[in-house]
């Protein structure tokens, strides 16, 4: 079974749909492990069985009866973080072997309340000329926000399959038990419609290359 091969769009959808639910609620404990404030990461979603037969010395490490392992990517470069702009360019040169069933992207982002958008209508007019511009001062505007959250965004999907976009909050007292807890995953219609798409567009071609 390979990754180009184990998802049929037809008859497995619901077992996609499970296997990507398990594979991102890994990828969440892997990132909640180390912590908040962390620039964006990347993940290979690689089938379980795939994995296993090309690295035997993981047996030990990987899920049992999981279909996918999420692999965690080289960290990304730091200008990456600096701004949105920055990650879809990123993401725009980015490709996946075929062995590669899939993947995911972690980012610490701000979280406003849906009142504090005029706010962001306001700061973003003047600059919608310059893209770069723009997105910085949506950032400062962003930060700056009385009301603003700190919050993870946790996008992952399959090669012509099912997507997952969850919203993990900041909790706003770190010192509480319940920090120590699993860890409430959000979600929202339509949630980062345009992060689902830039890694789908990863994922469109199929370099010879097999690494992960």
């Amino acid at each position: 079974m390979t990754g180009s091969e184990w998802f049929d769009p037809e008859s497995g959808d619901a077992r996609a749909e499970r296997a990507l639910a398990r594979c991102v609620r890994e990828v969440v404990d892997y990132v909640d492990a180390g912590g908040w404030d962390q620039g964006p990461q990347l993940f290979a979603l690689v089938p379980t069985e795939d994995l296993a037969a090309a690295e035997p010395s993981l047996l030990d490490q990987l899920e049992d009866g999981a279909d996918l392992t999420p692999v965690a990517q080289e960290r990304l470069p730091a200008d990456v973080a600096g701004g949105s702009h920055a990650l879809d360019e990123f993401l725009g040169t980015t490709t996946w072997p075929a062995s590669v069933a899939g993947c995911a992207l972690v980012e610490e982002i701000v979280v406003l309340p849906p009142e504090a958008e005029s706010d962001l209508d306001s700061a973003l007019a003047p600059l919608l000329a310059d893209r770069d511009a723009a997105d910085q001062a949506a950032r400062l505007t962003a930060e700056e926000h009385p009301d603003r959250r700190d919050g993870r965004l946790i996008v992952a999907v399959l090669r012509d399959g099912p997507s997952i976009a969850l919203l993990q909050l900041r909790p706003e007292n770190e010192d509480d038990s319940s920090f120590d807890e699993a860890p409430e995953l959000l979600t929202y219609e339509n949630l980062a419609p345009n992060v689902v798409a830039a890694l789908h567009a990863t994922l469109d071609a199929d370099p010879e290359d097999e690494d992960y």
